[in-house]
């Protein structure tokens, strides 16, 4: 099958545009924990987003395959989220779910099709970014737990936390609310994602 005339040349289009959306939207999150002072929070957002730069790089390389003529203008009707607010904790959950719909449905349904139409390196594509975008789904459901569970800096058992400025560590329940040696507030410790 020609791809230029097949579904997966569609579903291409709109995973590229889906995962443009998505940095876009993490990048408003990282922005907005980085006004928090919560500057190791925005630095693992702006990991995701640009996860998803390289996801949307990946679907673009394909879209172009299919020659010059077809990419003219691509007609697409599909839905996007536009849940996100100006609240952090909030659009961590959003992000949780977004996650969770490409990794459970939107992908695994795109990846069925680039299979059935023969297209397997499409197929394969698809199903290795599922896995990237299962991780985000948890990486967003922890982070969204621990900042509304206020246990982003705060554990029951102490652990070794450390400032992602200078180096410095400790091993406490809390992480320090200044480091002692470079003056960086706690949004400078680095987080503990607990699985």
């Amino acid at each position: 099958m020609e791809l230029a005339k097949s579904k997966t040349f569609l579903n291409l289009a709109k995973s590229f545009a889906g995962e443009c959306q998505a940095r876009t939207r993490y990048e408003f999150m990282e922005y907005g924990a980085r006004n928090e002072g919560l500057k190791c929070l925005a630095e693992m957002i702006d990991n995701v987003a640009y996860n998803e730069f390289n996801h949307a790089r990946m679907f673009y390389t394909y879209l172009q395959k299919a020659g010059k003529e077809a990419l003219k203008n691509i007609d697409i009707s599909t839905g996007y989220p536009f849940k996100e607010k100006w609240d952090l904790a909030e659009n961590l959950k959003f992000a949780q779910e977004d996650e969770k719909n490409e990794a459970e449905k939107i992908y695994p349904e795109y990846a069925k099709t680039a299979r059935a139409e023969g297209f397997d390196d499409i197929a394969e594509l698809y199903e290795n970014i599922i896995q990237v975008e299962t991780c985000h789904q948890k990486l967003f459901g922890i982070l969204h737990d621990q900042l509304v569970g206020g246990t982003m800096y705060k554990r029951e058992e102490p652990v070794k936390w450390k400032c992602a400025s200078c180096g410095y560590e400790s091993t406490q329940k809390e992480a320090w609310d200044v480091c002692p040696i470079c003056n960086e507030k706690q949004g400078a410790v680095m987080l503990k994602i607990d699985e």
